[in-house]
């Protein structure tokens, strides 16, 4: 066990099923196009005995850029709920074997471990629809203070600030990440999270969020502004590091009063699903690598590239070598 950890994770435990759909599967089963939408369980039954065949992942949104940050060699953990059921024991598995510490005690309480089904789209924008089952048992007690010391950087998931138990989670690993004289990162993770949570979000970047990841519809949704442009200019002093994310526009980096533009990295594109999770796994190994905002921008924008050119949100098993191919010079 190393002393010292990069980043720590703590999100939504999931098990991703992802499968291939057309238009009219999601008009059948009135589902928004591209959004991530909550479900119970009988909708989740009712999607997968009427979807085609699925492939079975591991998944999750921070988890999904801790498993970014194992592929390109840094020492990571993840805190994470699962149930005692065979989908709990794939994900332990899954994320352990990618060299992350995850000794998060499984519930007893919920019956299922979460779920995603991602339907992808013959145009590979890609819909969720989630049961989250056992990730909402995720409570302070699952946050050991010595874990969360050990970590460089605490990587928070927006997705999961809607249970009160995983909200004090956060707010414990917080308090404990900064005594410890290390960072807060958020991503805002949807802007249907940001609306829900619009306040109590802008209450956290100000006062408790060092590195705040976000797109382009979910920072407009936050500042309420009238346009990208608006919101850059109402987050330029609002934490250490603001990241903007803008699909093939690039994105575009705020950083103590500077503001860089990097673009995309050109790509094939098979599935989008995790390319903001990876896009912050880039960005972060640049931040831990003591790397400029351009730099850890342009690591971003590659490792988003790598896997939104195949399916699923986890790296291909080469992400490393992918970034360094495609990284050249940078400072």
């Amino acid at each position: 066990m190393s002393d010292r950890m990069d980043v720590v994770g703590i999100g939504n435990a999931i098990v991703d099923l992802l499968s291939r759909v057309d238009d009219d599967f999601l008009v059948k089963h009135h589902l928004i196009k591209g959004a991530m939408t909550l479900i119970e369980v009988k909708q989740a039954v009712s999607l997968y005995e009427d979807m085609g065949p699925a492939i079975e992942v591991s998944g999750g949104s921070a988890a999904n850029t801790i498993a970014g940050l194992a592929a390109l060699g840094l020492a990571t953990g993840f805190i994470g709920k699962v149930a005692q059921d065979q989908l709990g024991e794939v994900f332990a598995h899954d994320i352990s074997s990618l060299g992350v510490e995850f000794n998060t005690v499984p519930s007893e309480d919920r019956e299922h471990t979460a779920r995603s089904f991602v339907l992808i789209t013959p145009d590979s924008k890609r819909t969720m629809n989630t049961y989250l089952g056992a990730s909402h048992a995720l409570g302070p007690d699952d946050v050991e203070a010595e874990f969360i010391q050990r970590a460089s950087i605490v990587y928070l998931e927006g997705y999961l600030w809607d249970p009160p138990g995983a909200k004090k989670a956060f707010l414990k690993a917080m308090k404990l990440a900064h005594a410890a004289g290390n960072r807060v990162a958020l991503t805002l993770s949807d802007s249907f999270c940001v609306e829900r949570y619009r306040a109590e979000f802008r209450d956290l970047i100000k006062n408790q969020v060092d590195i705040l990841f976000a797109n382009e519809a979910e920072i407009i949704s936050l500042t309420e502004a009238k346009s990208f442009a608006g919101a850059v200019s109402l987050m330029e002093s609002q934490a250490e590091y603001v990241v903007l994310t803008r699909s093939e526009k690039g994105s575009v980096i705020l950083n103590r009063g500077q503001q860089v533009a990097v673009p995309a990295c050109p790509t094939e594109i098979e599935d989008t699903t995790g390319a903001g999770d990876l896009y912050a796994a880039g960005f972060l190994a640049g931040l831990a690598k003591e790397r400029t905002a351009a730099a850890c921008g342009r690591m971003g924008a590659i490792c988003a590239a790598e896997v939104i050119s195949h399916l699923g949100g986890r790296p291909g098993t080469g992400l490393l070598r992918y970034l360094e191919e495609r990284l050249g010079r940078v400072t």
